[in-house]
């Protein structure tokens, strides 16, 4: 079943972080609203686009989901590595956002190495004229080289299963159409709106919580596996109950519930064999009124 929360979580990653994807995604976005000349922005075009981006980032979560189940079984024995170094990434996004520090720009240059062999095939699809171009066009501009799919990336490694990391990408995506399919049609004016400190602050702050919300499941995570093996070290076994020779008793008192269930009736036919052999030494403090004993005499 998938995470649920995770998925909320992702979502909400890719929505805040989508001012990012403006300044990255924006530019050809709005390329394709204004591809064919004359013509007003395609919503077909458009679609397909971010139909080709959001399947390139569902692949990457698959394989990333695919190394962080190794990673987890064969290695690290535990998620919760992982999901610390998810939570690092989203503050290092969060950061970036508020651009406080831009240290995610190192590894956007090491993924141009990628881009450069990609970047030419993009370019042979523009101006792009129909929906299969811009499904293409999408599909090889989802590895442009971004901080925010790393993180998101990160993210979804921390999943350990591929499934649930393709989810977790796909849902990352989905969280990013609004910005990017808002831009074909006013990419002008939502850049200003996201250039305003308030608006990039907040989103900054928001993907901050939800970097230290990831390292404190990660923590709690590895705490409650070690309460659970610390439980596991003090489990008792059932102490013997009965001793044969006195047909009493021994265990204690919160034991003796199911040692009564067991012994009770021997020891009640041992107290009626008393009864019968040592009856004449009972003392009978009114006899007149034991009708059987007067019989017998």
């Amino acid at each position: 079943m998938p995470e649920w929360s995770s998925l909320a979580a992702a979502l909400a990653i890719g929505f805040l972080g989508s001012s990012h994807c403006i300044g990255m995604c924006g530019g050809i976005s709005g390329a394709l609203g204004l591809a064919v000349p004359g013509q007003k922005p395609a919503w077909r075009r458009l679609l397909g686009y971010s139909a080709g981006r959001v399947a390139s980032y569902t692949l990457m979560g698959l394989l990333v989901g695919l190394l962080g189940a190794y990673l987890a079984t064969d290695i690290a024995n535990s998620l919760a590595p992982l999901r610390l170094a998810a939570g690092v990434m989203l503050i290092a996004m969060a950061l970036y956002l508020a651009d406080w520090w831009r240290g995610l720009t190192r590894l956007e240059r090491a993924g141009a190495v990628l881009w450069r062999g990609i970047q030419p095939l993009s370019r042979k699809l523009l101006p792009v004229s129909s929906t299969p171009q811009a499904v293409a066009l999408g599909a090889l501009w989802g590895w442009l080289p971004c901080g925010l799919v790393y993180s998101a990336l990160t993210f979804a490694l921390a999943q350990g299963s591929g499934g649930q990391a393709a989810l977790s990408m796909l849902a990352f995506g989905v969280g990013t159409l609004p910005a990017v399919l808002a831009t074909g049609f006013a990419a002008t004016r939502l850049r200003e709106i996201v250039r305003r400190s308030g608006v990039r602050l907040t989103m900054a702050a928001l993907v901050l919580l939800f970097g230290i919300w990831t390292i404190w499941g990660a923590l709690g995570h590895r705490g409650h596996g070690a309460h659970s093996n610390h439980s596991a070290g003090h489990i008792h076994a059932p102490e013997h109950d009965v001793d044969h020779d006195s047909g009493q008793n021994s265990a204690p008192p919160h034991h003796s519930e199911p040692v009564e269930h067991h012994f009770v009736p021997a020891n009640s036919s041992q107290e009626e064999e008393r009864d019968d052999r040592h009856g004449s030494h009972h003392h009978n403090p009114h006899p007149g009124e034991n009708s059987g004993a007067g019989s017998a005499d």
